[in-house]
């Protein structure tokens, strides 16, 4: 079997930057067991598999596999690759300055907006709804300093504070004072496995802070923790309505819909640009609308064996 593939660079307009996402938009035919190897082969943050829909409201299924061959259920940057790609290739009609599809997910299904001009995409945007569970049972400052290779001054306990959400999967969140903090953090699993830290039942810590150099953005993120390499700055998708949980659950986020920017990595580690919207009604569920620029980098064509050797 042979099947063409397409890498696209994802919250991003520039190419060589962003979340290298591989999508395969014609996976019918594909077992889990090809899939689980061809994602292990593109080896990039994760790769998409595209399908006919097993319901009748969706335009396309699809399912995401990371590089080690995991399955991921619900995942954002892979649904603006998926949505961009089948745009892009004529798969889906973007001859309308804006198109909507649904597209089937393991969570579920999501609404995608496909923004374009003369034909080509510029701007893809899924709506989703979350239920978030905060916990403000954190490790203190002296730990998540040491931790995480910073300055307990560096730990803002002013506007913000750590606190632990979870919106199906739990991240322990803290914010510093400044982008340099962010950056030079270097996550130490010593001093996370003698912290309270692995009590918190979260792996991933998000780092973040208000002030950022770059003027398309109002915070600046990274992802941390002890399954992630300690010079890597993975993409910040899924963890977005987490944060945008985060951020509601504080009374300085006023009643309303508010819009802001997230942005991840610099110069040097593939920076991306997330754009949030969200309506914040302080109420268990939160409506979100997260989107982003892409751009086509390559394609290619995968010959793949009817078995796995």
């Amino acid at each position: 079997m042979t099947l063409d593939y397409f890498v696209a660079d994802v919250f991003t307009n520039q190419i060589f930057s962003g979340a290298q996402i591989a999508v395969f938009p014609n996976a019918d035919d594909l077992t889990d067991e090809q899939m689980t190897l061809i994602s292990r082969e593109i080896n990039l943050w994760e790769t998409v598999f595209i399908f006919k829909p097993t319901n009748n409201d969706a335009t396309r299924k699809m399912r995401v596999f990371s590089p080690r061959g995991v399955e991921i259920d619900f995942a954002g940057h892979p649904l603006i690759a998926a949505a961009f790609v089948l745009g892009e290739t004529g798969v889906v009609d973007t001859s309308q300055e804006n198109v909507s599809i649904t597209v089937q997910q393991n969570s579920g299904d999501i609404d995608v907006s496909i923004s374009s001009t003369d034909g080509k995409v510029t701007f893809v945007q899924f709506a989703k709804t979350v239920s978030s569970v905060i916990d403000r049972y954190t490790p203190s400052a002296t730990e998540i300093a040491k931790f995480l290779g910073i300055d307990a001054d560096d730990i803002d306990h002013n506007k913000y504070s750590t606190r632990l959400v979870s919106c199906g999967y739990p991240y322990l969140i803290v914010p510093v004072w400044n982008y340099a903090a962010v950056r030079k953090a270097k996550f130490d699993y010593a001093a996370w496995s003698h912290s309270a830290g692995p009590q918190t039942a979260a792996q991933e810590i998000l780092l973040f802070s208000p002030k950022t150099p770059h003027v398309d953005s109002d915070f600046h993120v990274r992802l941390l923790g002890p399954n992630i390499g300690i010079n890597d700055d993975p993409p910040v998708g899924s963890v977005t309505p987490s944060f945008a949980a985060y951020l509601c659950s504080f009374d300085i986020t006023q009643l309303g819909t508010h819009a802001f920017s997230v942005c991840r990595g610099d110069a040097a580690v593939r920076r991306s640009v997330i754009n949030v919207e969200m309506d914040n009604k302080k109420k268990p569920d939160l409506a979100l609308r997260i989107g982003g620029e892409a751009v086509m980098v390559s394609e290619g064509r995968m010959h793949i064996p009817a078995k796995a050797s």
